[in-house]
């Protein structure tokens, strides 16, 4: 553990923390302050001018990464019987009814996503002790109830993911690939990120929407981006 730490200390050396760098720039520095042996996420945070008292203000969507994220998910599908073989051509992990809803209610939550179909969300509704504090709950917004099963599960597959402000402090975490990435995959993937953010600016927002974003990898250190390099 102590080794970690000094590595940490060397690599944090390597730029200015206080500093904000063009996009092209932190990218570089990212793949150069990461010190760990295994394949390190890309995450970034991202602070919104926003009133986080205003439900209309607050974010959730999702955005398709060009790249995806490294991670391909887990995805289970509750569907009817004439909806599962398309889930599973889609390449859905696990496909089910009455069976899986029986394996959350008993505290199975192995998986990623879940997606499902509008008349089945009354029984997934029962199950929200469970689904909703780990995230799995399927929600029209994130294109997680659907009739078009198929669909929802090639896009998730092929790197959907979900977007959401946090309560308090009006922050958007996520993550955008791995450290072992091309630099320009990465440097995309960003891009469509915040191009998405910025799509979903509510109207009642005013002054300056992106205050802050900033690009870290697992254990290493975050590097502010200049928001003025950032193309949308």
């Amino acid at each position: 553990m102590g080794q970690l730490t000094k590595n940490k200390k060397q690599q944090q050396q390597k730029h200015d923390l206080k500093k904000s760098y063009p996009l092209t720039e932190a990218i570089a520095l990212l793949k150069k302050a990461s010190y760990t042996k295994f394949d390190s996420s890309v995450d970034i945070a991202v602070n919104l001018g926003i009133d986080t008292k205003n439900p209309l203000q607050m974010i959730r969507t999702t955005a398709l990464l060009p790249h995806g994220t490294g991670k391909v998910p887990r995805v289970l599908v509750i569907c009817t019987p004439e909806k599962q073989q398309e889930a599973k051509d889609a390449g859905a992990d696990h496909v089910g009814l009455e069976n899986y809803l029986e394996k959350i209610a008993q505290g199975w939550t192995d998986i990623d996503v879940i997606i499902t179909m509008p008349s089945l969300m009354v029984k997934l509704g029962k199950l929200g002790r469970t689904l909703g504090p780990t995230g799995l709950m399927p929600n029209l917004k994130t294109g997680t109830v659907t009739q078009d099963i198929g669909k929802a599960v090639q896009q998730v597959k092929a790197g959907k993911i979900n977007i959401r402000t946090d309560k308090t402090g009006g922050i958007i975490h996520a993550s955008i690939g791995r450290i072992s990435f091309p630099e320009q995959h990465i440097k995309e993937n960003t891009i469509e990120l915040l191009d998405t953010i910025l799509k979903a600016k509510h109207t009642s927002v005013k002054g300056n929407y992106l205050q802050k974003v900033s690009l870290s990898t697992t254990m290493g250190p975050g590097i502010n981006i200049m928001l003025n390099t950032l193309a949308h």
